[in-house]
């Protein structure tokens, strides 16, 4: 199995990374098994571990018990559902019952609630096997773990889904799960070369764990395609339902269809002005593609209401900040009352902002949020989406986790996003972000699966 770290550089035309539906047709005529599936992927991890570090727990045992019930029920022609026998990361701010959640935190170290969080339930009842638990940062938003890019060892996988972005990006799994407040499924992703859909809000399970700021954290996966990507993400939502209040995603059970778009928004954001050269150059040139291929691509130059939604775009930073800092105040000021030295600096910040915040601040925020979906929601009709990058530049050098600026509107908005792995600088991943409408996930997926054909130069299914 080639190593992405020694060997190759980037390239969206011709790189893959594991994919898990591939092998199931093995699996149904017997010349594979979900066994046989998982030790190669162990023995990928086994090689690479050591020097990517995507994991803080792995459960083997485990995870080989569930390949072989997977084994049989293949054997009896039962699979249980389209992800039976799937090897998959859980990002270690969801608990499991057989490992520990530590939440990148010296508070958590060796906690366990014993029970298994929603995605975690939802996997198992899918014949998933469980490999481990994968690398996050410290609460989720604060000092990186170790983990690297399995592209550029010296550069980091992105945050603070590290681990998954990493295990997933190095082949070592066909898919691990995420969570995103600001940016942390659609960042690491991009970083790693990966796929992943940051699906509408409330869609996806998110009890049972880690309680990031309630009204912006979205559960995920990161895959190594774009099938594996919508298998995991429906299957689970099916089986544990979406949040209190919130439907499961709707469609099929496997890839929607290919379905080309007519006509995308196209967006700077915030990110713009950070954004290098090279990664502007990329894109335009990519947008420029699409242009040829027959689809519309209209920006803010082209009408007033785009550009005063690009204006907004600026605007959000400050608000997300605000109520993320707001709804971090439980349990973050609790921990800082008991345990003050051992949190971080920025931990510790974000406890005293949220000690100076008003109710009123945190009410004025929710308005703006209200009026800005409002206005994403006047472009349905007009346009099949909202196409940007997902990083401002290849994953930096060093362990910061990286600019999360692409990846905020669409946790405010609570709309579906993707990251498609389809472009590269210098050798390293660039992610195209696809964003679409409220609970229309299906449908931008489809748009997703069009876009994924073309810059493969694969014929799109009639």
């Amino acid at each position: 199995m080639n190593d992405p770290a020694t060997t190759e550089s980037y390239d969206p035309k011709t790189t893959t990374l594991l994919s898990f539906s591939d092998a199931v047709p093995g699996f149904l005529d017997g010349s594979d098994t979900p066994r046989a599936y998982l030790e190669r992927c162990i023995e990928t991890v086994e090689a690479l571990e050591p020097r990517i570090q995507a994991f803080v727990t792995l459960n083997l045992d485990g995870a080989r018990a569930a390949a072989d019930a997977s084994t049989a029920r293949y054997r009896a022609g039962r699979p249980l559902s389209p992800l039976d026998g799937m090897p998959v990361g859980i990002k270690d701010v969801h608990e499991t019952e057989d490992m520990p959640m530590q939440v990148g935190s010296p508070i958590f170290e060796n906690w366990s609630s014993g029970w298994d969080g929603a995605c975690v339930f939802a996997l198992r009842k899918a014949g998933a096997a469980i490999v481990g638990k994968t690398v996050t940062t410290e609460f989720a938003f604060a000092t990186p773990g170790p983990s690297r890019n399995p592209w550029d060892e010296s550069r980091t996988p992105g945050g603070s889904s590290s681990g998954s972005g990493a295990a997933v990006g190095a082949r070592m799994l066909p898919a691990a799960t995420g969570s995103q407040v600001r940016g942390s499924i659609l960042r690491p992703a991009a970083y790693c070369g990966a796929y992943t859909l940051k699906a509408s809000y409330g869609a996806i399970n998110s009890l049972g764990g880690f309680p990031s700021a309630p009204s912006l954290v979205h559960v995920g996966f990161i895959t190594g395609t774009l099938a594996d990507l919508w298998i995991a993400s429906h299957a689970v939502s099916r089986i544990a339902g979406g949040d209190p209040g919130h439907p499961s995603l709707g469609g099929p059970a496997t890839l929607p269809r290919p379905d080309k778009p007519r006509r995308l928004i196209r967006l700077e954001t915030a990110g713009w002005a950070a954004t290098t050269d090279e990664t502007r150059v990329a894109f335009e040139a990519w947008l420029g593609t699409l242009a040829d291929s027959g689809i519309e691509i209209a920006g803010r130059a082209d009408d007033p209401e785009i550009e005063a939604y690009e204006r907004d775009l600026v605007t959000l930073r400050e608000v997300i900040a605000l109520i993320l800092t707001y709804e971090g105040r439980w349990p973050l000021a609790m921990y800082a009352e008991r345990e003050w030295d051992r949190l971080s600096e920025r931990v510790r910040d974000r406890v005293v902002a949220g000690r100076e915040l008003a109710p009123e601040d945190y009410a004025r925020a929710l308005e703006w949020c209200i009026a800005f979906r409002a206005r994403h929601d006047a472009f349905a009709g007009r346009a099949d989406g909202f196409v940007t990058l997902n990083q401002v530049d290849p994953a930096p050098v060093g362990m910061a986790v990286g600019d999360m600026v692409y990846g905020e509107p669409s946790s405010v908005l609570g709309c579906p996003a993707l990251n498609l792995p389809l472009l590269a600088v210098a050798g390293l991943p660039l992610g195209v972000q696809l964003m679409g409408f409220f609970r229309a996930d299906a449908q931008i997926v489809a748009h997703a699966h069009w876009l994924v054909h073309a810059v493969r130069g694969i014929a799109a299914p009639g």
